[in-house]
């Protein structure tokens, strides 16, 4: 589950790293009051104006504007809210912004990545850090991998003092700052590993300009993005409480409903599996064979024919779908089940597009014959024995419907 900047910067703030005071605006004329709030209240001489959605690049996309007034701050936000907004992780045809983040803007003197993630090939969390945060880092990530570091955490222990300071020496903080940079460091795998959290990144980690108050600067967060675990939710009640179901696919939220998992993709070949682990198999095997993807759909193993019926739908809702490949090992799951599940929706919501079906496991003789009965009021549908066989005749007859 991902949650919004504003949501992030909250978490940070509770775990006790410093964050520029900010209000929540949902129009134009709260960011207005918002940035008179911020300059009397707080003292701020500028601000910034943030869209919050549940996507990066903002500021490439236009979703993030520096203002020096309440008018400013008025027309900014009326610009951000007035449009969807395209990053390169929306995709072109963008998202609706809500909801606005006015915070205090800050002198920056340096800019620095840190995050937490868990690493799936030693199954324990990763501190990354590097001196050069900032829009570009995925970028620094691809073509500087050695400007990142990273330090293990131990699976039973948490960020060691020495792991911290290490960290922050080798990262450039000078005087103060090393300990200010190491605290956060504590508080940011503190509060990954109290949260089920599953990303905790603030990009960027920023040193402000010396002043006569802080002559070695501030260390402080000025952006944060933070995804947790959907299946340890029920132990934080606080973090489920701050999803928001709006920054979802309407066939996302459906699916839930059903107690699927679906993921939107952006190919032509609606996917609909039981288990990830196939469910992955299958969209790999489909693109071995050339075919795109559609979706990811993972039925699980006790799904009920109604949810499976609801599936279909959701599949042959998406305009982009060409084709659909049904690839069913029955264990827990009984391939007559899905059989029937596919006469349902054949009679309620109609294949228009071809429809390839692999069943094995529990059941399949059984599934097999209704498949088999059915063929004449399916006329697009078509068996196969194997994976290896649905995908090639699905991605050959998505390709010969295109031609």
């Amino acid at each position: 589950m991902k949650v919004h900047e504003y949501q992030a910067r909250q978490l940070l703030a509770d775990a006790g790293v410093p964050v520029p005071p900010a209000v929540v605006a949902e129009t134009s004329l709260d960011a207005q009051r918002a940035f008179d709030r911020l300059t009397t209240r707080d003292g701020a001489r500028r601000c910034v104006v943030k869209a919050q959605v549940h996507a990066g690049g903002r500021g490439k996309g236009g979703g993030v504007k520096i203002v020096s007034s309440a008018k400013e701050a008025y027309d900014a936000a009326y610009q951000i809210l007035s449009k969807p907004l395209i990053t390169p992780q929306t995709g072109p045809e963008g998202v609706k912004v809500r909801k606005l983040l006015v915070a205090s803007a800050v002198d920056i003197a340096k800019e620095y990545y840190l995050g937490v993630v868990l690493d799936r090939t030693s199954a324990c969390p990763v501190l990354i850090a590097s001196a050069e945060g900032g829009m570009d880092i995925e970028e620094i990530a691809h073509t500087k991998p050695e400007a990142l570091f990273k330090v293990r955490l131990h699976p039973h222990l948490p960020l060691q003092p020495y792991q911290a300071r290490d960290l922050a020496y080798r990262l450039g903080f000078k005087g103060r700052q090393v300990r200010a940079a190491a605290k956060i460091m504590h508080q940011v795998c503190d509060l990954f590993l109290h949260n089920d959290a599953m990303l905790v990144e603030i990009n960027p980690l920023i040193v402000t300009k010396p002043t006569d108050e802080h002559p070695d600067g501030m260390v402080m967060a000025i952006d944060a993005k933070m995804t947790f675990d959907d299946n340890a939710l029920f132990r934080h009640e606080n973090i489920a409480a701050l999803h928001d179901p709006l920054e979802e696919a309407d066939a996302e939220i459906e699916a839930k409903r059903f107690g699927l998992s679906y993921i939107k993709l952006d190919g032509t070949i609606g996917c609909l599996v039981n288990g990830a682990g196939l469910a992955m198999a299958t969209m790999d095997t489909i693109k071995l064979h050339g075919g795109s993807p559609a979706n990811f759909l993972d039925v699980g193993g006790g799904a009920s024919e109604e949810a499976v019926t609801e599936a279909f739908k959701i599949i042959l809702a998406d305009p982009c779908v060409r084709g659909v490949l049904v690839n069913i090992f029955g264990g827990i799951m009984q391939c007559d089940k899905i059989a029937r599940a596919i006469v349902n929706a054949a009679n309620n919501v109609g294949f228009t597009v071809p429809l390839v079906v692999r069943l094995e496991g529990t059941n399949v003789d059984v599934a097999r014959k209704i498949i088999d009965e059915a063929k004449d009021q399916i006329p697009m549908l078509q068996p196969a024995a194997d994976l290896n066989e649905a995908a090639e005749k699905v991605t050959a007859a998505v390709a010969v419907a295109a031609a």
